[in-house]
């Protein structure tokens, strides 16, 4: 049996964000990362997989803190500098611009895979992180002063700590008996990768449909990665369409702002749901990233949140000695930071989506007017900038 300070279950963008930041930070400490899957490698002529990430700015400076930054960078990250979000059911329209504040970009759009690779990369580049790949996940037991692990290839890990990095279906919370509250959202999201007539200029175009929001997000070119929410009963036969029909009806829910649709590539959906962990700690154990808490992707900030959960963990651990990054004290510190920032964008997501979608003509007026009115106000504006990347809170 392996000993480790603390073990991360899932090796993914927040797990081995979390392993860099201790292992930095604390050159004596031992981690290991267990990941199920490794991420196939890249190439330049890949094409673009179907789901990524709008990566802010403070997920970008922590990126840059683990080391990862520069390897992501130099495979393929599409900049953004402009957001324009509008209703199609009115005149309401904001249109956010970096320059607004003095930034370069608003964000970044890059591949989940990208992220995971130049991380994973980073990580082995540390001598105290192992990584066990691939490996999952089995048993759970916790004792006074450990927690011990059992994986599916035989081996036992001992260790003060395991957090639980592992995704929405997180096991290492399920063997922890830690409950979590859902919200069905009724919806799936659509994802594919397109080409358009028009050059999307480096701006992130959301349009707020009824039947939800679509979102035309930047990539090299003139190609855009797609999220396209689209209520649960309509999805297979939107995914049924030819790709002539399939264009012609994405052409149509952006009103054409970016021409014709000219190539269109594999389809993809899967079932939007919100969840909200009852605890984020127990001695001994955490949970972080969508094991903890999921959201509405439609304003693309689920990764960030778990970005936020990985930095804000390692800055409390750093702060104390190994020997007591079990002690749930010192882990109740990191759940009172995160908890209520991740709750209100949750509910935040979830009443934009409500009101967006309501057909009342009454609330159809008063959100057109509100649009209308943020777009005028450029400190309100400004504001809600800096909270979008992360530098700031309203």
């Amino acid at each position: 049996m392996k000993y480790y300070d603390v073990v991360i279950i899932g090796g993914g963008m927040v797990g081995a964000t979390l392993a860099c930041l201790l292992a930095k930070a604390n050159p004596t400490s031992q981690v290991a990362v267990v990941e199920a899957y490794l991420p196939k490698p890249y190439h330049v002529n890949d094409p673009y997989d179907l789901r990524v990430s709008a990566i802010n700015h403070f997920s970008r400076q922590v990126l840059n803190e683990t080391g990862a930054w520069s390897l992501i960078e130099a495979m393929r990250v599409s900049a953004y500098d402009a957001m324009q979000v509008w209703d199609a059911q009115g005149q309401g329209q904001i249109h956010f611009n970096a320059a607004d504040i003095g930034a370069a970009q608003l964000g970044h759009i890059i591949e989940n895979r990208v992220i995971q690779l130049g991380l994973l990369t980073t990580l082995k580049a540390y001598n105290n992180i192992e990584l066990i790949a691939p490996a999952r996940l089995q048993q759970l037991e916790k004792q006074p002063d450990k927690v011990v692990l059992c994986l599916d290839t035989g081996t036992a890990l001992c260790s003060r700590l395991v957090v639980g990095a592992d995704g929405a279906s997180s096991p290492l919370r399920q063997l922890a008996n830690i409950a979590v509250q859902r919200q069905d959202y009724g919806q799936h999201g659509l994802v594919t990768v397109i080409e358009t007539e028009k050059s999307h200029q480096n701006t992130a175009w959301q349009c707020f449909l009824p039947s939800g929001p679509v979102a035309f997000l930047p990539l090299a070119n003139k190609q855009c990665s797609i999220v396209w929410t689209l209520p649960s009963d309509k999805v297979d036969k939107i995914l049924a369409l030819s790709d002539r029909a399939f264009k012609q009806q994405l052409t149509q829910a952006i009103a054409g702002k970016l021409g014709d649709i000219h190539t269109v590539g594999q389809r993809a959906a899967f079932p939007l749901q919100g969840s909200s962990a009852d605890n984020y700690v127990q001695t001994g154990i955490a949970i972080v990233g969508d094991a903890a808490h999921t959201i509405h992707p439609l304003a693309g900030l689920g990764v960030n949140l778990g970005l936020k959960d990985a930095a804000k963990l390692a800055e409390i651990l750093n702060s104390v000695a190994n020997t007591q990054w079990g002690d749930v004290k010192v882990l109740r510190r990191y759940e009172r930071a995160r908890r209520g920032d991740n709750v209100l964008t949750m509910k935040a997501m979830e009443t934009f989506n409500l009101l967006f979608g309501h057909r009342a003509e009454s609330v159809k007026k008063l959100r057109n007017t509100g649009l209308d009115f943020l777009n005028h106000s450029e400190i309100i504006k400004q504001l809600l900038i800096k909270q979008a990347m992360g530098r700031g809170y309203f």
